[in-house]
């Protein structure tokens, strides 16, 4: 009934060493073969470089472990649907690690849409230092903030607003990765959508749906606390504070196995594919 991080892979043995006596870990593998080899072992989250979850996810589940990828699942439509539709094939639960989805500031925010009237215009900002992690500039490693980012805001305008009919985007591009970019479009429900993100100019770091009585705004939207109604001249605001925002998500996969699921009514592959496809 409970998930458990029972072994860590690290390509360095005192990086692994250093995470597993802060968090408890029991194993720690310098091998993921030998990793994967461990029979004890039944679920891997795969939170590699983005270009190496399709290769280490494949691995995993070849090896007869249910995964969890983090996102973007793949850099290819063609490598996202393979993945799952192999989970299938060899009877295991895949999903696409998105914490955003199971957030209770979100969840908030879509019980409650209807209070806005007619929505027609959503706007997303996400801003950060690209120091934060060593590949986030490197092309190969699948680097830039449309892979790390963007897929927050188009996975987001999907569940929300259904899929994405038409979209574009421009970027700032140095040694052939983006360090900013813009999106525009529209989902087949008619709404009309902006994302942007930036690794120099600091924004504000907000999504904003907007309606015909009103908006709400989801401060720091991906990892959101807070939910604030402008609804007919009022403003309402309700907070969610959390301490480790992935919890809901892992309650979420945990109620997925006990449930027999081989993926997540949620995190679907419908949603999985329309991200890295709009991307």
């Amino acid at each position: 009934d409970v998930l458990r991080c029972t072994a860590i892979y690290s390509r360095k043995e005192e990086t692994g060493r250093a995470m597993a006596e802060e968090f408890g870990i029991e194993k720690v593998f310098t091998s993921l073969e030998e990793m994967l080899a461990d029979p004890s072992i039944e679920m891997v989250y795969v939170a590699s470089p983005n270009s190496i979850h399709y290769g280490q996810a494949k691995a995993a589940l070849l090896a007869g472990k249910h995964v969890i990828c983090e996102k973007p699942c793949t850099t290819t439509s063609a490598q996202t649907a393979e993945l799952y539709d192999l989970a299938k094939e060899k009877g295991l639960f895949f999903m696409e690690a998105q914490k955003m989805l199971f957030l209770p500031a979100v969840l908030e925010a879509k019980k409650r849409l209807e209070d806005l009237g007619k929505v027609t215009m959503m706007e997303l900002s996400h801003s950060f230092p690209g120091s934060y992690n060593g590949w986030m500039f490197d092309k190969e490693a699948g680097g830039g903030p449309l892979l790390s980012s963007g897929i927050y805001a188009v996975q987001l305008i999907h569940w929300l607003f259904g899929a994405i009919t038409q979209i574009s985007g421009t970027a700032s591009m140095e040694k052939g990765v983006e360090w900013q970019y813009i999106l525009t479009g529209k989902t087949e429900t008619g709404v009309l959508f902006s994302a942007k993100n930036s690794t120099r100019a600091v924004l504000d770091n907000t999504c904003r749906i907007f309606g015909e009585r009103g908006y709400l705004e989801l401060p720091n939207y991906w990892k959101a606390q807070k939910v604030i109604f402008h609804i007919d001249g009022k403003e309402e605001v309700l907070e969610f504070p959390c301490q480790y925002e992935l919890s809901y998500e892992a309650e979420h996969i945990a109620d997925c196995l006990n449930k027999g699921l081989l993926n997540s009514p949620v995190i679907t592959k419908e949603l999985s594919l329309s991200g890295i496809e709009a991307i």
